[in-house]
């Protein structure tokens, strides 16, 4: 199968030029001027963009919380990703405590394959981590899963303490894993719960009144400060504090290998919204909690200038019937989310389009680095020969309008409803097929494959992913 992408505007990581691209099989064969080739499909991108395919390396699919399942599974969750412009996610497998953490990555691969529309690794979730379980980091690797996430919060559920933090930075040192953090103090929080619930202090708002900045910020620091006394690099995910962003620059300035990421809604939402009428606060509830609008200047300029890497979704989608069950204590409302669909156009729009950000940091924020950083690159995440041809072809100036009666994601709300946005995904490619067009999947079946993560590129360059 030979497709040809005809007089499109390239945009990468490093370059902006005009070309044409050659796909043969799947991958991209060259890239140039090829007036005059025959090809079984050409596609005319005269006048629009052509982006790496989007990659969101923070979802949540078809996942257990708080007594409900995430309400987008493998199919619809990934569905939305496609017409959004991300052709590759990284999933979470969550280890139940007591199993071999390779048992619940065999769960997810069985829900996702034969499922997903658009491609797929994962990274493995640890909750229990005696010495005895040490050699299954090991075998997760050889596995094709390099990235380890661990929590500093949720005590008595999915809390690591720092000891065992700490044992699973000295281990990644030796295997070449790669160790994500949530940082949020666990005990703090649960105290200031504990003592809101006490005084009846029951609403949506009294989630981020119990998670505040803080907590995030000092937990930042302490895993930055064990990061470096095991000598390994270090993944902050979900970024929403101004203080955790400076603790980042900070250490990043002094030559610590310390990445982080951030999300749609702490680039763009307030806290604000969780005091919202009857109890509609509870649909943006999520953890670490949205912040006042003091907090997204800083983490805007994360973005800009190198202090931050990349913008996942932490994509957790729930129907407000499911919030219910925090109706009388927040703290059991569900936890999440959605923004898989809107994260590329959400990013146009308030960087590039806004001026905080260039075009390709805007590359290198969505896909890019993401690649880089989870062992996906260069088959992901570039535009090349021998890279997938995974390609969003981009009209800067089509508008997109954002509305829960038209999106896919499946959930009964829009965080960022009625908001008309510069710019519009017209064609998404996926190994060089199109599976999406003006935002319908239109692929006849799903298109995804399961891709195997290798070494990280924080372990194996000497520089810092920007």
């Amino acid at each position: 199968m030979r497709v040809l992408v005809e007089g499109g505007r390239i945009v990468t990581a490093a370059q902006d030029y005009p070309a044409d691209i050659l796909v043969e099989d799947g991958r991209i064969s060259a890239v140039g001027s090829f007036g005059g080739v025959e090809a079984d499909e050409a596609i005319d991108a005269s006048g629009l963009l052509v982006f790496p395919g989007g990659i969101d390396p923070h979802t949540h699919l078809d996942t257990p919380v708080a007594g409900t399942v995430i309400s987008d599974d493998f199919d619809s969750g990934t569905r939305a990703a496609a017409i959004g412009g991300t052709t590759t996610i990284i999933d979470f497998a969550i280890q139940d405590k007591g199993d071999d953490p390779r048992s619940s990555l065999e769960r997810w691969h069985g829900m996702a394959a034969g499922r997903a529309a658009v491609d797929y690794a994962f990274h493995q979730i640890i909750t229990y981590l005696p010495d005895r379980m040490l050699p299954s980091l090991d075998g997760l690797i050889d596995e094709g899963v390099t990235s380890f996430k661990l929590f500093m919060a949720y005590p008595n559920t999915w809390m690591l303490d720092d000891g065992a933090i700490f044992k699973a930075m000295r281990r990644t040192a030796e295997n070449g894993g790669f160790i994500m953090l949530h940082c949020e103090n666990g005990y703090a929080i649960d105290a200031l719960v504990r003592d809101a619930l006490a005084r009846g202090e029951t609403d949506p708002v009294h989630h981020a009144r119990t998670r505040p900045a803080l907590a995030e910020d000092e937990a930042t620091r302490r895993g930055i400060a064990l990061a470096e006394m095991a000598g390994v690099p270090l993944y902050v995910v979900h970024m929403s504090s101004a203080g955790a962003a400076q603790a980042m620059a900070e250490a990043r300035d002094r030559g610590v290998r310390a990445y982080a990421e951030t999300c749609p809604h702490y680039l763009l939402l307030t806290d604000e919204l969780l005091a919202g009428p009857g109890f509609e606060g509870a649909n943006y509830v999520c953890s670490p909690p949205l912040r006042s609008e003091e907090h997204h200047g800083p983490l805007w300029n994360g973005l800009k200038v190198g202090g931050l890497q990349t913008v996942g979704t932490d994509h957790a989608p729930f129907f407000f019937e499911q919030r219910l069950a925090g109706r009388k204590d927040f703290s059991k409302i569900p936890n999440g989310l959605p923004g898989i669909e809107w994260r590329m156009i959400l990013l146009y729009h308030y960087g590039v389009a806004e001026g905080r950000i260039s075009l390709n940091r805007f590359v290198e924020i969505t896909s890019t680095n993401a690649a880089k950083l989870f062992g996906l690159y260069p088959r992901k995440g570039e535009i090349a020969p021998g890279s997938d041809a995974d390609l969003v072809i981009f009209d800067p100036a089509g508008s997109s309008a954002l509305s829960a009666d038209t999106q896919v994601t499946n959930c009964d709300y829009n965080p960022y409803e009625g908001r008309v946005l510069e710019g519009r995904i017209r064609t998404v490619m996926l190994r060089g097929r199109v599976i999406a067009r003006d935002g319908r999947y239109t692929a006849p079946s799903p298109a995804g494959a399961f891709v195997r993560s290798a070494e990280s590129a924080a372990l194996s360059s000497s520089e810092l992913v920007s």
